[in-house]
């Protein structure tokens, strides 16, 4: 084998390699994707919603929502003896989320917009989002469930739209999470 073949071989082998350690899916000979390349399992942000009184359903839901929109994060409960990375907590104030990383804060779930007839689970949902790095758009319709209360209280969207999950997904899109996506650590968002 003369030099050249030896080269041509060689970097073959290194891309190969770098290509399989990225993510990124390699074709076989026979045309299917090595499973090695296949896309690296979704980042876990646990949630503890034991201080979150009567809306503990409602933080569960808002979870699950999120769940079935999005595929690069997925919110749990949080495990016996482990830290959560957001608190849920009730109180009598307004809805609100103070995010202090990407998929790291605290949300209270305030009253005074449930008694005003603003449904739980939206709230819920809505908050969970501002912790997933989404600011809020106001105003804005029922469908943007970022608009928060500015969509009234007949809105019961619990659902991400089109535009949120995108962003939510690039935000969480690989291992890394960069400076741009973090929240600012004395931001706090209001339902």
């Amino acid at each position: 084998m003369n030099s050249r073949k030896i080269l041509r071989a060689s970097l073959a082998l290194c891309t190969t390699g770098l290509l399989f350690g990225s993510g990124v899916q390699v074709a076989s000979a026979t045309g299917q994707a090595d499973e090695r390349g296949a896309q690296a399992a979704a980042r876990v942000v646990t949630y503890d919603s034991s201080g979150a009184a009567e809306f503990k359903d409602a933080v569960t839901q808002g979870a699950a929502a999120w769940n079935e929109s999005v595929k690069n994060v997925q919110l749990k409960p949080v495990q016996p003896g482990q830290r959560a990375n957001i608190i849920v907590v009730a109180d009598n104030g307004w809805p609100r989320a103070q995010p202090t990383s990407l998929g790291n804060g605290r949300v209270w779930m305030g009253r005074q917009a449930v008694n005003q007839g603003h449904n739980t689970v939206r709230i819920a949902s809505h908050e969970l989002g501002h912790i997933l790095g989404l600011p809020d758009v106001k105003p804005g319709p029922c469908s943007s469930l970022m608009s928060g209360a500015s969509a009234g209280t007949s809105c019961t969207n619990q659902y991400p739209n089109a535009q949120e999950k995108a962003s939510v997904e690039r935000k969480f899109a690989g291992s890394k999470v960069y400076a741009r996506d973090v929240a600012p650590k004395f931001a706090l968002a209001v339902y």
